[in-house]
């Protein structure tokens, strides 16, 4: 008798526990709370992102007209030059050859003019004394005026080898900094077809630019002088400023991805920035300032069924826009509930929304006017404030209370130091 009683008062308390853990799930397995936030004041702006590289503004290729053997290189990689100083010197000893032999070539050809000058002198008063035919006095002209020709072109023969002869000192064009060396002392260069490359020189490494490559589909929201931000793999903590200063108009076709140039400006004043590095880039096309925002799931967020149990739900009214949905992102449904549609698009032409606040017990939707939107938060031109309660999502309990449960059951071990479960703001 005494064992069938216990076993009799063990399946009485296995049905309570049973019919209070069913109790539990079921009716509260579906409780939730609301996740909520009050807008606030910050800055918004659209952006957008592309990658590029870091250029000087201005560098000069440095190359040598003359062919020769590199005697002196008097700068290295990073010298920092002025305009006029002297770079390198080819071996000067062809040159200064061709400039004596010239030179002699010119006296001989002054000598033989002075003398086809007197000649011709003479023929020529002698011509008018009837002592000589005219054609003696025409051969002596014509010997005379080639004399005087031949001057003329040793002297340019020698002007142009005397400007070769300078063509073998290399000369910095610019004030700048040495970024290539491409020569050695003893190294020849040959300038017959295309004139060689000796040094590359960038004019001022305080300014620099960086050549980003913007997608087509985001290069008609971009303008010039728009405000952009960038990093570099070398400093990744440092955000770097700089200004949109042009979009150049050919484009860059690679595997059927179009893109364009825009070059941004970007003061370099503590030299960190080093030409080549590869920048992250992100060109504001829409900035505002200190406006009130919200987060951009608070438009996104709509009331379903599950909240009915909890809260009472105001219905959306549209106002007397002839049907029109221009007053908001739903409509009623036929069978009288809280179901609301997606917007149409004709509510975001118009830039209009509507958010769920929460007064009490109540969820009551609020009709606003928004402007700038990141896809984090968004804009709210006109109708909210600070004080006003906005949902943003809501947070399933039925974790939380199954939680409480199990540990709170007389037939499961306690853990030591038992945990909270999280929640959102309420």
């Amino acid at each position: 008798m005494k064992k069938n009683k216990l076993i009799t008062i063990i399946i009485i308390g296995l049905l309570l526990i049973g019919g209070i853990a069913y109790y539990i799930f079921h009716n509260e397995g579906n409780a939730v709370e609301l996740i909520t936030e009050n807008p606030h004041y910050g800055d918004i702006a659209t952006s957008v992102t592309a990658t590029g590289k870091i250029q000087p503004v201005d560098t000069v290729a440095v190359g040598t007209q003359v062919s020769g053997t590199i005697q002196k290189v008097l700068v290295d990689f990073n010298s920092v030059v002025k305009k006029g100083d002297l770079l390198a010197q080819i071996d000067q000893s062809l040159f200064l050859a061709q400039v004596q032999q010239m030179t002699a070539n010119l006296q001989l050809a002054k000598s033989n003019f002075s003398y086809q000058q007197s000649n011709f002198n003479r023929q020529t008063e002698l011509y008018k004394a009837g002592g000589i035919s005219r054609a003696d006095f025409e051969t002596a002209k014509n010997q005379y005026e080639v004399a005087r020709d031949n001057v003329k072109s040793v002297a340019a023969q020698l002007s142009s080898v005397q400007k070769s002869l300078s063509f073998t000192n290399i000369f910095s064009p610019i004030n700048g900094t040495v970024l290539t060396r491409k020569v050695s002392e003893g190294q020849t260069v040959a300038a017959s077809l295309n004139t060689p490359t000796l040094f590359s020189i960038a004019k001022d490494l305080t300014k620099m630019q960086v050549q980003a490559s913007v997608d087509e589909a985001d290069v008609g929201n971009i303008k010039a002088g728009e405000s952009a931000t960038f990093t570099v793999d070398a400093f990744p903590d440092d955000v770097f400023k700089g200004k949109v200063l042009e979009v150049r108009l050919e484009p860059t076709i690679s595997a059927n991805v179009v893109t364009y140039t825009t070059i941004i400006a970007a003061p370099n004043d503590d030299l960190k920035l080093k030409p080549g590095m590869t920048a992250n880039i992100i060109i504001y096309t829409k900035e505002i300032k200190n406006t009130l925002l919200i987060s951009a799931k608070a438009i996104a967020f709509q009331p379903d069924s599950t909240l009915s149990k909890q809260f009472k739900i105001r219905k959306v009214f549209l106002g007397n826009n002839k049907g029109s949905n221009k007053g908001g992102y739903g409509n009623k449904s036929k069978s009288g509930g809280n179901k609301l549609s997606k917007p149409t698009q004709d509510t975001v032409d118009h830039k209009k929304a509507i958010v769920w606040k929460r007064v009490g017990d109540s969820l009551i939707p609020k009709h606003i006017r928004i402007g700038l939107d990141d896809d984090i938060n968004v804009q709210v031109v006109k109708g909210l404030t600070e004080q006003d309660e906005i949902i943003t999502g809501i947070n399933t309990l039925k974790q939380a209370k199954s939680s409480k449960t199990a540990d709170s059951s007389p037939f499961i071990p306690k853990r030591g130091g038992g945990g909270t479960s999280g929640s959102g703001k309420k």
